[in-house]
């Protein structure tokens, strides 16, 4: 017999299957004995007052064992000689792309520019240590896209829960643990992704498609308004429809795009810093407790909101027990973003603090750099690297990044000393208050007063804030037809994923990949779809 139930738990109570087996059992009045299994669908934790409860779902399997896998296994079939569908990058929109083609009967050629999940960890350890930045391998370019270096969350807020089921499901069929499909908010882990991803690529290949690294494409084959194919920077042709699905750092691609009048348009996005505290003063004040985590809980998390002159300021990319990275995929650009491995075990925790900015702002408070059209697709774009390009020179005209202590920023202090910090190419004491745009820290200032009254202590002199957060969704939207998801103009271009401007991270890219496979099998004839 299988039962499922509600439970909330004491975080003791909920530490281990056998703790919630032996209080299952007391609770309904079974025999322990008769209890084979527990399975949780779905954890999560309720911090909002002091005694911390750990909410449950459970599968409960009385006098039967459970499956033996938790997941649903989808099945890729060999499509060797048939029709080829061109992938370009091999991010979680091109990757979940590629596996979808195959379920679908058809042939991917993956085209990444930058290195292989592994190699790549070579080119990102220069960074901090000689601050050189490969320009085809970095945080953003490679295998895994800017998700596998950058922490592997799971969580998104789309509705199109069995697209999201899906995604979770085939992650967990090449190696993740089983814990995403019911944490509330899921986490891979940077140390655990990297496996993952290899082993996705494996399945293309052995399902008949082709993964080709260090190949950059720079350029659409387009005859009379139909993409036929792709050209790569060695010359070499690849010919079928385009998945174009280059991630939100891919620059060149959006200048390709424009300059051949392949429509784009400015999108918003949101800009600000890393703000970095030490994880047990995060624990303290969401745990409120003294102590902390304490044994049984997991390195607090938050998420914070508010408004401030008519502009959502808000927590990006929450990372708890992780650490800040360099981000930069060229040169004269200094940017951070932030990780956690599985454990979530480090000193720091830290996320984006940002301010959401329109294509309108950045002309009304004249953010462009000199000569930029104001009605120019590539606004946000241009506003990006001007940004990049100043707090590389205010670091050092290294990777070393300018940082200042928080309440020093809302006091409109220069910091004459930094505490320690997680970012190994280091920091520089930079007055961020006076050299970034007024109307992005106005507003973060105003936002960490309206967060210190919901969790009081956040707002320290302890925590470090590091610039600058740039690159927290595409500038630019290539746009596309709502039904066939192709380019409006472009017959068989099917734009996709984050880079495109569809999507804000790793499940949602996923899930934008299969649609887009869908689309193109849809256009290409298959039946069934």
């Amino acid at each position: 017999m299988i039962q499922e139930y509600q439970l909330r738990l004491l975080p003791q109570q909920a530490s281990s299957e056998q703790a919630i087996i032996q209080y299952v059992a007391r609770e309904k009045g079974m025999d322990a004995r008769t209890i084979k299994a527990v399975r949780t669908l779905k954890r999560g934790i309720d911090a909002r007052q002091r005694t911390i409860y750990v909410n449950l779902t459970v599968r409960v399997f009385i006098n039967e064992m459970p499956p033996k896998e938790d997941f649903v296994r989808t099945d890729y079939p060999n499509v060797e000689g048939r029709p080829q569908v061109i992938v370009v990058g091999a991010g979680p929109g091109g990757l979940f792309a590629a596996l979808r083609l195959i379920e679908l009967g058809l042939r991917p050629i993956v085209v990444e520019r930058g290195k292989d999940v592994h190699t790549r960890r070579t080119d990102i350890a220069r960074i901090s240590r000689e601050h050189k930045v490969d320009a085809e391998s970095n945080y953003s370019f490679g295998e895994g896209g800017a998700g596998a270096y950058s922490d592997g969350k799971l969580f998104t807020r789309s509705k199109k829960r069995g697209n999201v089921d899906k995604i979770l499901n085939v992650f967990c069929q090449h190696g993740a643990s089983t814990s995403i499909l019911s944490d509330a908010h899921p986490h891979i882990g940077t140390d655990k992704l990297p496996l993952v991803i290899e082993n996705m690529r494996g399945t293309i290949i052995r399902s008949g498609g082709e993964v080709h690294f260090e190949t950059r494409m720079d350029a659409l084959i387009i005859e009379k308004d139909e993409v036929k194919g792709i050209v790569t920077h060695t010359g070499r042709e690849f010919m079928g429809p385009v998945i174009l699905a280059t991630g939100h750092s891919a620059r060149d691609v959006f200048r390709w795009l424009h300059t051949h009048g392949v429509t784009l348009e400015a999108k918003g996005l949101a800009v600000g810093v890393r703000l970095e505290h030490e994880a047990h003063l995060i624990d303290q004040i969401r745990y409120h407790n003294k102590n902390g985590r304490g044994r049984y809980l997991p390195a607090a998390e938050y998420s914070f909101v508010a408004q401030a002159g008519g502009r959502g300021v808000y927590s990006f990319c929450m990372c708890p027990g992780g650490f800040v990275v360099p981000a930069a995929t060229g040169p004269e650009q200094v940017v951070v973003n932030g990780m956690s491995p599985s454990n979530r075990g480090g000193r720091w925790s830290n996320s984006g603090m940002v301010v959401e900015i329109h294509p309108e702002d950045v002309v009304q408070e004249n953010l462009l750099p000199e000569g930029v059209p104001t009605d120019d697709a590539l606004v946000m774009m241009y506003f990006q690297e001007k940004m990049e390009r100043e707090c590389w020179l205010a670091g050092g005209m290294r990777q070393t990044a300018p940082a200042q202590r928080m309440a020093d920023f809302t006091r409109k202090k220069l910091s004459y000393d930094l505490p320690a910090t997680s970012y190994s190419p280091g920091v520089v004491s930079s007055p961020l208050h006076f050299w970034m745009p007024s109307f992005i820290t106005g507003r973060l200032a105003q936002g960490f007063q309206q967060f210190d009254r919901i969790s009081r202590g956040f707002l320290t002199n302890e925590a470090l804030m590091i610039g600058v957060e740039t690159r927290t969704s595409s500038p630019v939207r290539i746009v596309r037809d709502r039904e066939t998801l192709q380019h409006i103009t472009v017959k068989g271009l099917f734009p996709c994923g984050e880079g495109a401007g569809y999507a804000g991270g790793i499940v949602s890219a996923g899930m934008d990949g299969e649609r887009c496979a869908e689309a193109v099998a849809h256009m290409m004839g298959v039946e069934g779809v």
